[in-house]
């Protein structure tokens, strides 16, 4: 439709600096909408480690920093920015950092502000894309840019009803997956057919319907003038490149970038970067091979291992302090990982022992989700943990229900890591809409006073009610806004505690529940708990079954290795003999050979 590159793309927010949002970040930090003065360049060097520091100093050229879970990459990263905008050698509105996820951006947004550097731009590799594509479409193009597909399966399935394809549900989600990842890879269709003979394609599917089932997609689109996201990247991409004018005036805008997480960048990402680059070099990624968990989706550690290569002038420097984790922890992570491409060798910055990581076989999946419980309570009950400090992993969503079945009938408080959003709770929205009616009342009240009378509009109540169940979760939900309120900096207003909130809720940065956590392995990425628990580390769950070549067990023992670093003091590892009382027989995870030699229960780990 466009005529930019394999794919069309579109935007829609503004091009240019856009206004920063108040989020809370990992330390707990309140913060409003206000851009903060910030600590000078001498002090915001004194608070990096040496490690970090060279990192931070380390302001021109292109730079690697390898670094490990747990090592305060975001930290260093951010201080770096703030450093080069407090030196003058960097203005602010020159300086794009790039990350994955609309939080992670919101993260990044709120600790550049406590820095000073507030008016850094910090967005998504397709926020960025999105917002150039809408100011260079009119001029370039004519007219608005397109429509971003609001949901690819149903087009997926009218395009998979026009070539005579019919399929269920899981199949148009594996349909949809390629369709991604061809784009991602900047295949045509002539050059996906090739690949497509060495790749495992859908069910009930060969790779000439697939091409035709792609081929009804892209005609669909272009009738209803619509855009994916991948075609938001090819599509900035192919304009770069093929206007001049664009690149120009994209290349005067932001001269210096940072990427973080760049172990998971794709090759269209990593194209686009180039073309806003162009020929300079100014650029800072950072990442970790051994969190590499979406090679599925097209994301490759290889422009992160290959950085030397690509920039022979470049600075590579490494983060390898651990400062999450217990030595405990971090040993059975190297160990994991010793030998991998990339791996990097943490060393534990906590002195103070912890306890070493228990595996626990059970007789099957019931009998597994029930020992989880019964551990997680014991955590608890210990006095040393709340709910909200234990987490449980697991490797695919199937196995949520046992789970939660489980927690339930223990009277535990959960929530699912990738359910309901905070801010879409029914109670919360009107919570809210309460709040942003009062912020325009002058009134002398102390903050927390007001946001509890509004609370109870809703609800809330001063002690929470008896039990567990919905009553109970609507409270927590409540409780966790009153939270925000008692940890507001002195002379906040309701004005700015709203819009706090509302900054939020957009940037899906949600205040934290009392309550276990329950979430995938891939999910758990970016974030981290006192206590783990990670369920189902057998044979054919983790690795999972389909993961027949080194290259995906490789991937399933990062993504083991991404759950292990998640804990900060203690981890806890489940696997159960059989599916269900009548199931087939398993055998422990080969992964488990990392935390002992043997199980709880004697029983040696698979050979790998």
């Amino acid at each position: 439709m466009s005529g930019f590159g394999p794919g069309p793309g579109a935007g829609t927010a503004g091009f240019g600096p856009g206004p920063g949002v108040g989020t809370r970040s990992d330390a707990g930090a309140w913060s409003g909408g206000a851009v903060a003065a910030g600590p000078s360049a001498e002090e915001l060097l004194a608070a990096l480690d040496p490690e970090q520091r060279t990192v931070a100093r380390t302001l021109l050229g292109p730079v690697a920093v390898l670094a490990g879970a747990g090592t305060g990459k975001t930290r260093a990263i951010t201080h770096r920015i703030a450093y080069g905008v407090a030196t003058g050698t960097y203005s602010p509105n020159h300086v794009l950092a790039l990350t994955f996820t609309t939080r992670a951006a919101g993260e990044l947004r709120s600790r550049l502000r406590a820095l000073g550097a507030g008016t850094v731009q910090a967005r998504t590799f397709h926020s960025a894309a999105m917002a150039q594509l809408s100011y260079f479409w009119p001029d370039t193009v004519g007219g608005h840019a397109p429509r971003l597909v609001d949901k690819k399966g149903r087009v997926i399935a009218h395009a998979a009803d026009t070539v005579g394809l019919h399929v269920d549900t899981p199949v148009l989600r594996d349909l949809a997956a390629e369709v991604e990842w061809r784009k991602v890879q900047m295949l045509t269709l002539e050059e996906y057919e090739v690949a497509a003979a060495q790749r495992p394609m859908p069910r009930d599917t060969t790779p000439r319907r697939v091409i035709d089932l792609m081929r009804a997609y892209e005609q669909l689109k272009d009738d209803r003038r619509q855009l994916d996201f991948e075609d938001v990247l090819l599509a900035t991409l192919g304009m770069v490149e093929s206007e001049p004018r664009v690149a120009s005036y994209v290349r005067q805008q932001y001269r210096f970038f940072v990427v973080d997480e760049y172990q998971d960048v794709s090759p269209v990402q990593h194209a686009l970067l180039r073309a806003w680059l162009g020929g300079r070099d100014d650029v800072c990624v950072v990442g970790d091979a051994s969190q590499t968990i979406y090679t599925f989706a097209g994301a490759s550690s290889r422009f992160l291992l290959g950085f030397g290569s690509e920039f022979p002038r470049g600075s590579v420097l490494r983060l390898e302090r651990n400062y999450r984790s217990t030595r405990e922890v971090v040993h059975v992570a190297n160990t994991l990982m010793r030998g991998q491409p990339g791996a990097l060798d943490l060393v534990a910055q906590h002195t103070a022992p912890g306890p070493e990581p228990t595996v626990l076989a059970c007789v099957h999946d019931g009998d597994e989700a029930q020992t989880v419980a019964r551990t997680v309570g014991e955590l608890v009950a210990g006095g040393t943990a709340s709910w909200g400090d234990v987490a449980v992993l697991f490797r695919v969503g199937a196995q949520s229900a046992a789970l939660e079945s489980a927690l339930g009938r223990a009277g535990i408080p959960y929530r699912v890591q990738g359910g309901t959003r905070f801010f879409d709770r029914p109670e919360v929205k009107l919570a809210v809409h309460h709040m942003r009616g009062e912020a325009v009342r002058q009134t002398d009240d102390e903050l927390t006073r007001r946001v509890g009378l509004v609370l109870q509009l809703s609800g809330w109540t001063a002690t929470p009610p008896e039990g567990t169940g919905a009553v109970r979760e609507q409270w927590e939900a409540l409780q966790a806004i009153m939270g925000l309120a008692e940890d507001a900096p002195p002379g906040t207003t309701m004005q700015q505690f709203t819009q706090d909130l509302v900054d939020r809720a957009a940037t899906h940065h949600e205040p934290e529940l009392d309550a276990v956590t329950l979430a995938t392995l891939h999910s758990s990425k970016g974030l981290e708990w006192p206590h783990v628990v990670i369920a189902g580390a057998a044979e054919g769950l983790l690795p999972i079954s389909h993961a027949t070549t080194d290259a995906e067990v490789d991937e399933e023992r990062r993504l083991f290795y991404v759950g292990l670093t998640r804990a900060r003091r203690s981890v806890t590892v489940t696997w159960s003999r059989q599916g269900s009382a009548r199931g087939g027989s398993r055998a422990p995870s080969r992964f488990l050979a990392a935390l002992d030699t043997r199980t709880a229960d004697g029983a040696a780990p698979a050979a790998g």
